[in-house]
């Protein structure tokens, strides 16, 4: 069996959850005697992990080709060698570490073609897709990172016979950020075009729920497959003496509420809860969050706590390895209900207990690891006590890290999700 991976890339400018999500898949179903799968990223290109994982690095439909023909005229139809010329890759990442390639604002349009597919993927475009992805041999599956690009599944299967899949997470964070109508429209244009994709993958109950509410499709054809993920290269070891230490790990924005962890450590810091406390922050950043991390340095600045606060800048292997060496507890609260959280299973395979929001996958997960706990209601005051239990309690805070090291291999591991996925893509063949 052969799969094709059409993966939306981020640049590489900030954590990605759905695109690391993406070189898991890669990598998980590439475990699987008689199945080989190869990715192309779409957008911007993969950062530098997924394109050591074996990702091509030629980018179709490249993000700045896409919105010059979008908002101006002249451009609609530009030639070919004008967008192989715009989707070089240094042109592209540059455009994924300037302003608006990841907020809607502007985007709505772009957003509903891209959904619908006849105007946002040009034919040109798609029959040299279709022809790359030939080259090498016709595959069985073609698997779509999310549902934002489900145009191209009509698309594809005017010029192949394949099945295509479809994963599911975090497209409410795009398209509920839209104003009316055009949030009311992308649900309902992603429920008409839900027809071409033949299955649909969820990574947890509670998303395949909210999706199934949003598009009022039956959801018959979606499948839960729970992220999984390599323990390879962790070590859940005790860490050397360095004062206790909250981290946050994830793009450092409003959306992942790195101001309500700063809210929180301020309030630990002004209690003095935990003394000598520090606030380790990993996960990057785009240029849409300067002005909002503006705000927030200058908040932890006139609370005189900036000496106890540190920012790793590289997020991606032995970087991230080490940054996690430095910290006993993370928390990301996000604002908006979140559909996994792989940080959870990146913190727990490095023996990192977690703190999280019971806001809606995160239940889910942390019953499946027992690598943390859950607070409520979703304030700052209730993260900064929940913090504190873990960080003053020793016993506890080893039972977590034990149990979620422990939990991470043996119930959300690669291994299984391997054979979730093997059992999705066999299903789908079979019809």
């Amino acid at each position: 069996m052969k799969i094709i991976y059409l993966i939306t890339g981020s640049g590489g400018s900030f954590y990605c959850g759905n695109c690391y999500r993406d070189m898991l898949y890669v990598r998980a179903i590439r475990r699987v005697p008689g199945i080989s799968a190869s990715a192309i990223p779409l957008y911007l290109p993969p950062d530098k992990s997924n394109t050591e994982t074996g990702f091509d690095d030629k980018v179709f439909f490249g993000a700045i080709s896409m919105y010059i023909r979008e908002k101006v005229n002249i451009f609609r139809n530009m030639p070919s060698f004008l967008d192989k010329f715009f989707d070089m890759s240094p042109f592209l990442k540059l455009a994924a570490k300037l302003s608006g390639t990841t907020r809607t604002e502007g985007l709505e349009e772009l957003t509903l073609n891209m959904i619908e597919g006849d105007n946002a993927f040009k034919p040109a475009e798609v029959k040299r897709l279709v022809k790359y992805i030939e080259a090498s041999g016709k595959p069985d599956i073609i698997h779509l990172s999310n549902a934002l690009i489900l145009g191209l599944a009509r698309q594809l299967k005017k010029h192949m016979d394949v099945k295509v899949v479809c994963s599911l997470l975090n497209e409410d964070d795009w398209i509920d950020d839209m104003v009316e109508p055009f949030k009311s429209k992308a649900w309902k244009l992603i429920a008409r075009e839900a027809e071409y994709v033949d299955r649909f993958v969820s990574p947890s109950s509670y998303y395949k729920d909210m999706f199934i509410g949003k598009t009022g499709i039956s959801g018959d054809n979606i499948d839960i497959v729970p992220l999984g993920f390599d323990p390879e290269g962790y070590n859940a070891e005790i860490k050397g003496p360095h004062p206790p230490a909250l981290g946050y790990f994830s793009r450092v924005n409003e959306h992942n509420g790195f101001d309500k962890i700063i809210d929180a450590f301020i309030i630990m810091k002004d209690k003095n809860t935990v003394p000598d406390l520090t606030l380790n922050v990993c996960g990057g950043f785009t240029g849409d969050d300067k002005l909002f991390i503006s705000s927030q340095i200058q908040k932890i600045r006139s609370s005189g706590y900036q000496k106890s606060v540190k920012i790793f800048p590289e997020f991606q292997g032995n970087k991230k390895a080490e940054f996690f060496s430095t910290v006993d507890v993370i928390s990301v609260p996000v604002r908006k209900y979140d559909g996994y959280g792989l940080y959870i299973l990146e913190a727990n395979i490095a023996g990192v207990p977690v703190v999280q929001p019971a806001t809606g996958a995160f239940p889910e997960i942390i019953a499946a690891t027992g690598g943390g706990i859950t607070y409520e209601p979703d304030t700052s005051e209730s993260l900064a006590e929940a913090l504190t239990k873990i960080l003053t309690d020793k016993n506890l805070r080893e039972d977590l890290s034990k149990k979620g090291y422990a939990g991470v291999r043996s119930e959300l591991s690669l291994g299984n999700m391997s054979k979730g996925l093997e059992t999705l893509y066999n299903k789908t063949i079979k019809g």
